[in-house]
């Protein structure tokens, strides 16, 4: 698997020798990281307005002085930010169990110590892959958001109806206005939502 390109791999261990071995493995095969020696220094970042705007992931150890790796992750689910961000948590054998909840629970995934080069970074490349198509995912619905905003009243009450699949005469019949005035703002709705067709819209919909 190619890397994702301007990627970064956040690690918050509170071991520097971990930290350290991380970032050398990520650097040999071409992949930027950023590492941090507690969940408290990883949240100042957040606490700061880092929001994730290219692909990134989050190698987590589950046992740490301090707010602990699964207290991190519960703040970045309530934040919603486990999905632009993946969270791969780092565990020894007796946390196996409670790893496998947080993936229940929206974890990427977990590997645990010691592990296998190779394995590890597969699963990074795959998370920050995932990142990718979070980012994007997100994008295009702010997108979409922003287009339904522009619409007026009237085309938005005319959308609804174009989406249910009423002909124009319909629509005009139960909004009271004439058929030449649906057709103008069918026309501006499929214009805003950049689409040429009732399915393409329902569609489009469907995907918020």
């Amino acid at each position: 698997m190619q890397p994702v390109q301007d990627a970064t791999v956040f690690i918050v261990d509170d071991d520097a020798s971990v930290r350290d071995a991380l970032s050398w493995l990520l650097r040999s095969r071409g992949l930027f990281s950023e590492g941090f020696p507690s969940a408290e220094a990883f949240e100042t970042m957040l606490a700061a307005g880092f929001v994730p705007r290219q692909a990134c992931c989050l190698l987590l150890d589950v046992r740490m002085p301090g707010i602990s790796g699964l207290a991190l992750f519960d703040k970045l689910i309530a934040r919603g930010l486990h999905l632009p961000m993946p969270v791969i948590f780092l565990t020894g054998h007796a946390d196996v169990p409670t790893a496998v909840d947080a993936v229940k629970r929206g974890a990427f995934d977990f590997c645990e110590k010691p592990f296998s080069d190779n394995a590890l970074v597969d699963r990074i490349e795959q998370a920050l892959a995932q990142s990718a198509l979070n980012l994007r995912a997100h994008d295009s619905r702010q997108r979409l958001q922003t287009r339904l905003t522009e619409l007026t009243e009237r085309e938005r009450d005319v959308m609804r109806l174009v989406v249910l699949g009423l002909p124009n005469k319909l629509i005009a019949d139960q909004l009271d206005i004439s058929v030449r005035t649906v057709e103008v703002h069918r026309g501006r709705v499929f214009d805003k939502m950049e689409v040429k067709s009732a399915v393409e819209l329902a569609n489009l919909l469907q995907k918020m």
